[in-house]
């Protein structure tokens, strides 16, 4: 499908699929930005049916998500805008490491996540609780190892300034 979009001129696409314990939890297209064999970044419009409001940030039809996967690393940073433009903050995943197969990325959810706002000002860890009860510390502890690194690196980066040096 790539192929056929980027000879019409399009941007081509991929399918994102988030699997969660072994199952898929959510599928959406996606147009790909870049791929350099180690960090592949894609943009799509919201996934989620309806909105979705945490409290601290509400998703919802219009968002646009401009998400960063790598290879070699246990996360997923997105970048989120409102509608017009507007950044509303980064939504990071802990993940396994991304794996792009032709016109699927699939990438491995562990349950950990982080918010950072748009002015740096609200930085949280969440689903800790979630992570905890999913059992992968006894199942597989070096992921698990990895998978806490992870969250520990990337709210480092997030108070100290941001993510942008992810991106360079």
């Amino acid at each position: 499908m790539s192929v056929n979009s980027a000879e019409a001129g399009q941007a081509p696409t991929v399918d994102v699929v988030l699997v969660k314990a072994g199952r898929t939890k959510i599928r959406y297209p996606a147009e790909l930005l870049a791929d350099d064999g180690i960090r592949i970044a894609v943009r799509a419009p919201w996934a989620g049916t309806g909105a979705r409001d945490f409290g601290f940030v509400r998703f919802e039809a219009g968002d646009v998500f401009t998400e960063f996967y790598w290879r070699d690393r246990w996360y997923a940073v997105k970048e989120v805008r409102a509608a017009d433009g507007t950044l509303k903050g980064w939504y990071c995943d802990i993940t396994r490491p991304a794996e792009r197969t032709g016109a699927q990325l699939v990438v491995e959810d562990l349950d950990l996540d982080l918010w950072r706002s748009a002015d740096g000002g609200d930085v949280r860890r969440l689903d800790e609780d979630e992570f905890a009860a999913s059992g992968l510390a006894e199942r597989d502890p070096e992921a698990a190892s990895a998978a806490v690194a992870a969250l520990d690196e990337l709210e480092r980066l997030a108070r100290e300034g941001g993510f942008e040096g992810l991106f360079a």
